[in-house]
């Protein structure tokens, strides 16, 4: 075995006191709210949590695209989110002229793909959530990006997603794993989706992972798999085509870009690559970097590909990009063994059936 497996034997051993430091703490946080000692608190509305149990990488934003898809033309909705990296601090409406720096990357994915959502971001979402509804006082269902842990509100409807290939029963406490849940936390859950599953997964794995998370009464169990779209030109909007024949640099900064390489490995001859940490906020010296590396390519058909959390933090170098062949890659869950319907009949069926309870003076 290598030299780079025991040093990393080695790391793995030397924080386990720190991850079971961090177990205790989780696990003690969460009996307090189980107890009732810590109360979390409710809004006379639908809200949808969609959330995981480990670190990034698990599908979040592309589902909460996909809730979007399918709730926004019938219901008035809006998205509240931490609003990561951003820089700025509270509670910040979307508007015409906000940026990625302003709300955070994937807020702003939502922003510029649903304009007629209201994307809100603020780190104590309790607070925020006042707050959006009286900018937004037609709102009729909210969705939690990224709130499962965030257990000082209680929402009626909790998504969990789980990556197949590190699935939660699977992972570790931070920092020598990616788990900064408890597992039993699960069982909060009202639909668990496991993500990025092989297209054709058979019937014999899918039965081994339900197994695995054992259900509780009511809990409904999802698999997906990721589809990739055509990619669009980040400035037209114009679609082409992966081919053979295409030389790509791929400037990925996502916390999970192995799915996406594998695609691509399978739909071009060559390409190479600029990886940056998740949520990585570009420089123009960044800008530069890539250009150069672009211009080094040797094909007559070659393109930038990055994906759609990266583009909104690109899009501030707009002049400089216009003639740059600069294309983004669009993501969508496709559920397996034709249970989409039956998923999205749940969701629906959440937001009609919910009982308002008329408020007093």
């Amino acid at each position: 075995m290598s030299f780079n497996f025991y040093l990393f034997r080695g790391l793995r051993l030397l924080l386990f006191p720190v991850s079971l430091i961090a177990g205790i703490y989780i696990t003690l946080r969460n009996l307090i709210y189980d107890r009732g000692w810590l109360k979390s608190t409710t809004f006379n509305m639908p809200i949808i949590c969609v959330g995981n149990l480990s670190m990034g990488g698990t599908g979040k934003s592309p589902m909460t695209e996909y809730l979007l898809r399918l709730l926004a033309h019938r219901y008035n909705m809006a998205v509240l989110s931490r609003g990561y990296k951003r820089k700025t601090n509270g509670y910040l409406l979307a508007g015409q002229n906000t940026t990625a720096l302003e709300i955070g990357d994937e807020p702003m994915q939502f922003h510029k793909k649903f304009p007629e959502v209201a994307v809100a971001v603020g780190e104590v979402r309790i607070e925020a959530i006042p707050q959006l509804l009286h900018d937004r006082p037609e709102t009729k269902a909210i969705i939690l990006d990224d709130a499962f842990q965030h257990r000082a509100i209680k929402a009626g409807l909790n998504i969990v997603l789980t990556d197949f290939s590190n699935p939660y029963w699977h992972d570790t406490y931070l920092p020598t794993g990616e788990l900064r849940d408890n597992r039993k936390s699960a069982a909060r859950a009202n639909i668990i989706i496991v993500t990025k599953c092989p297209p054709d997964l058979s019937d014999t794995i899918r039965t081994n992972y339900i197994r695995r998370i054992r259900p509780r009464p009511g809990q409904k169990v999802f698999f997906t798999s990721i589809e990739y779209g055509k990619p669009y030109h980040i400035i037209s909007g114009q679609e082409t085509e992966l081919s053979m024949d295409m030389e790509l640099l791929l400037v990925c900064g996502i916390a999970n870009p192995v799915p996406l390489k594998n695609h691509l490995e399978a739909a071009v001859e060559f390409y190479i690559e600029k990886n940056y940490n998740d949520h990585h906020i570009f420089s123009i010296d960044d800008w530069n970097d890539i250009v150069e590396k672009f211009n080094g390519l040797e094909g007559n058909r070659k393109i930038i590909l990055t994906t759609e959390k990266d583009a909104v933090r690109l899009e501030k170098f707009g002049s400089l990009m216009q003639q740059i062949p600069l294309y983004v890659m669009p993501i969508t869950h496709r559920f397996l063994f034709g249970e989409q319907d039956l998923f999205d009949l749940q969701v629906k069926e959440f937001i009609d059936g919910f009982a308002y309870v008329p408020t007093t003076l």
